[in-house]
């Protein structure tokens, strides 16, 4: 059977439905925990560039159904440009560079798991300019809510290094890393657990820390 045919099986009905019990009561914990950092962040973002505290962009979810992700905004506001960002990227804001590299610009995504369009740990949601680009295998990865971290943003935590060492970072990112993510995406789904969850989220964040 070719690679691309294969299908993956859709993890038990109680794990997806204990999965959601915890992202409802860790996100809501987790805002009313973060409030000050998240008060903090936008007083900075306000304080450092013009432009909204909020940034906003429609990615592809669960059953490829489109949604708008949060997350601070950490470029200037007349930005254009590739979807992706290097690291030495022109357009990130002083404030912006520090909420990347701490993984804060992430924090508003809890609203988007408390209204279940995310989930802590799960596939990165991406644009549909990239989704288009999947095949049918690939296509797999919408059977479950996209998260805010899972394996492949702890192997490619240095995405952005990788990025700005190629001429064209665009083509890197489609023909080299994004499908890597994508399978690394489909063996979470095949193995999914809410031990094996716990055991990301702590490793996400020995991640951000050691980082």
């Amino acid at each position: 059977m070719n690679k691309n045919d294969q299908q993956i099986s859709l993890p038990k009905k109680s794990v997806l439905v204990t999965k959601r019990l915890f992202d409802i009561t860790a996100s809501a914990l987790g805002l009313i925990i973060a409030s000050p950092v998240l008060l903090a962040s936008a007083i900075a973002i306000v304080c450092d560039s013009k432009g909204e505290i909020i940034f906003r962009q429609t990615r592809i979810g669960k059953n490829e159904k489109p949604f708008t992700i949060y997350k601070f905004r950490t470029m200037r506001k007349s930005n254009t440009g590739l979807k992706i960002t290097t690291k030495d990227d022109d357009r990130i804001t002083k404030v912006g560079r520090f909420l990347r590299k701490s993984k804060i610009d992430e924090l508003p995504q809890l609203f988007n798991v408390l209204k279940g369009d995310m989930s802590f740990v799960g596939p990165r949601p991406e644009v549909k300019e990239y989704t288009d680009l999947y095949n049918d295998r690939q296509r797999q990865i919408f059977m479950i809510r996209p998260g805010i971290t899972d394996p492949a943003s702890i192997r490619f935590r240095n995405e952005n290094d990788l990025l700005l060492s190629s001429k064209d970072p665009n083509k890197t990112y489609i023909e080299e890393i994004m499908p890597c993510k994508i399978e690394l995406g489909l063996s979470y789904i095949e193995h999914m657990s809410i031990i094996g969850d716990l055991k990301i989220l702590i490793q996400t964040f020995i991640t951000v820390i050691r980082d």
